[in-house]
């Protein structure tokens, strides 16, 4: 039976699963802790409490769990999928929600990982919830992972300048995206560019410690 100095903390708990989740997939783990750091500045800048922006963070962190569900195949194929891939690779948020949400005290960052695609017209997935039914970590979620997409190397394309990715954003926004959120986020620009340099440093003195 564990005893209280056996039982790891929610941080431990989280460090182990993105650490299997950079053994599974590179380029989800760093996507996820650029998300991560996006989120959490978001968040800052809309004033909510500090509880609950750690609570967002750690969401942000395990958004595409998920993907550890999907084959490697559909992950990392260079042309467009097909309509049964892409039924495929949307089941990552269930999957990734079904995988947390078995955990007691994830409840809520269970939630944020199942909504993360949803659309504030609608039109996404997986429960086609709209506008302010879905939860606000999820419409933070859902523009720094929009960004960070756009702006990030993938199989099927290049980058995108920030400029254009900005530009994206805004014209998302009311439809794809949360408007209140991506307004807070064009207002950004300045402290995300400074953001994601720190965020690259971070990222090479954590590839350095895994491989110790």
């Amino acid at each position: 039976m564990a005893t209280a100095e056996d039982k790891i903390t929610l941080h431990e708990m989280v460090e182990v699963i993105v650490t299997i989740l950079n053994a599974r997939d590179p380029y989800t783990y760093e996507h996820s802790w650029r998300v991560a750091a996006l989120c959490e500045q978001i968040a800052k800048e809309m004033n909510v409490p500090q509880k609950w922006i750690d609570t967002l963070h750690i969401a942000a962190h395990l958004h595409d769990i998920g993907k550890v569900g999907i084959p490697d195949f559909i992950l990392n194929k260079p042309g467009k999928l097909l309509p049964y891939e892409y039924e495929l690779i949307k089941a990552h948020s269930i999957i990734g929600y079904q995988i947390v949400h078995k955990i007691p005290i994830l409840q809520e960052i269970a939630l944020y990982i199942r909504h993360h695609h949803e659309r504030w017209d609608g039109k996404g997935y997986p429960d086609g919830l709209a506008g302010k039914e879905i939860p606000l970590g999820s419409r933070i979620i859902a523009v720094a992972d929009t960004f960070d997409a756009i702006t990030t190397h993938r199989p099927y394309r290049s980058p995108r300048p920030l400029g254009e990715a900005f530009t994206e954003i805004k014209a998302a926004a009311g439809s794809q995206l949360c408007p209140e959120t991506c307004e807070v986020f064009i207002g950004m620009e300045k402290k995300i560019t400074q953001l994601l340099g720190t965020v690259e440093q971070e990222l090479k003195e954590a590839g350095r410690s895994l491989k110790k």
